[in-house]
């Protein structure tokens, strides 16, 4: 056999996303170029690695077993440059966190100096919605998650960021005003959630629940960019964290909607489990983070206090 460290990797994306499509953009290759490898490094096994049923790709359980035995053989590849990079004096290892949807408009600005000052550092951040996220620290699968509601289940330890702010927005074309009482939303102006585990659409349901508002109309999108693209198409309303709404507020496609009790406002926290083992890697970007926080906030987030 004549495999090749790249085609590992390839393979172990391509099973880890399911699909040729998903893995050549994670690779940032073009898809020919990865099935072209896919197809050379199956070539050196007698068994299938992989099978399509209808156009969907599906790994057999051979190729799970390689695709096991590739990480395996990574992961130990990555090991020896991080010691390599050790020896030279430079700060080296991976960096694992989980976000929640919204928290990429946040995280990049508190790592991308860190990232700079350390390139023997590789990171690996996932976007995704609070309730995977907080799976993902049950399972010790990420060093950090940053959340802006703190899983009460969970022992943890915490840093603050920044806060988080979420109004009521909508398009002034459609929605100049709107009345929010407690006999109902609007029939004329539907309210748009995101999906059930989001932890904005927690904040939302709970802020309803309290003041007694019933929905006459509800939509429901699964993605943060979903609920802003549908408001400015003048779908509906959302409460919306103000986090990511900077350029559509600034070139009038949305507007804050006055209402008595909002915003709703909660902080941005990076947590790790208490009995965690903390990494070099990670000891040293909380003690980036105490350091530079402030600085990180006063150049990227001053826009907040216009609002």
């Amino acid at each position: 056999m004549n495999y090749t460290l790249h085609q590992l990797r390839i393979f172990s994306k391509i099973t880890e996303k399911q699909s040729i499509t998903k893995a050549s953009e994670e690779l940032h290759l073009t898809q020919p170029a990865v099935s072209i490898q896919l197809k050379n490094f199956q070539n050196q096994f007698p068994i299938p690695l992989t099978e399509v049923v209808g156009r969907q790709l599906f790994i057999t359980d051979f190729g799970m077993e390689i695709s096991l035995a590739a990480q395996r053989i990574l992961s130990e590849v990555d090991s020896i440059n991080y010691k390599l990079l050790s020896f030279k004096g430079e700060l080296a290892g991976r960096l694992k966190v989980s976000v929640v949807s919204t928290g990429k408009y946040v995280m990049p600005y508190f790592l991308s100096g860190f990232m700079r000052d350390n390139p023997g550092v590789d990171l690996n951040m996932d976007v995704t919605n609070k309730a995977q996220v907080v799976e993902s620290l049950e399972e010790n699968q990420v060093d950090f998650a940053l959340v802006s509601v703190l899983p009460d289940h969970l022992n943890l330890n915490k840093i603050d960021l920044m806060k988080n702010v979420l109004y009521l927005v909508g398009n002034p074309k459609y929605f100049e005003k709107v009345k929010l009482s407690k006999s109902a939303f609007s029939k004329d102006t539907p309210l748009i959630f995101r999906e059930k585990g989001s932890a904005t659409r927690a904040a939302m349901e709970n802020f309803l629940l309290q003041k007694s508002i019933t929905i006459a109309k509800k939509i429901e999108l699964t993605s943060n960019e979903a609920v802003k693209q549908a408001v400015i198409a003048g779908l509906g309303c959302s409460i919306m964290p103000l986090i990511g709404l900077k350029n559509e507020l600034s070139n009038g496609e949305l507007k804050i909607i006055p209402i008595k009790n909002l915003p709703i406002t909660t902080v941005w926290n990076l947590v790790w489990l208490k009995n965690k083992k903390l990494s070099p890697v990670a000891l040293e970007l909380l003690d980036y983070l105490k350091n530079q926080k402030q600085e990180i906030i006063n150049t990227n987030f001053e826009w907040f206090d216009q609002y």
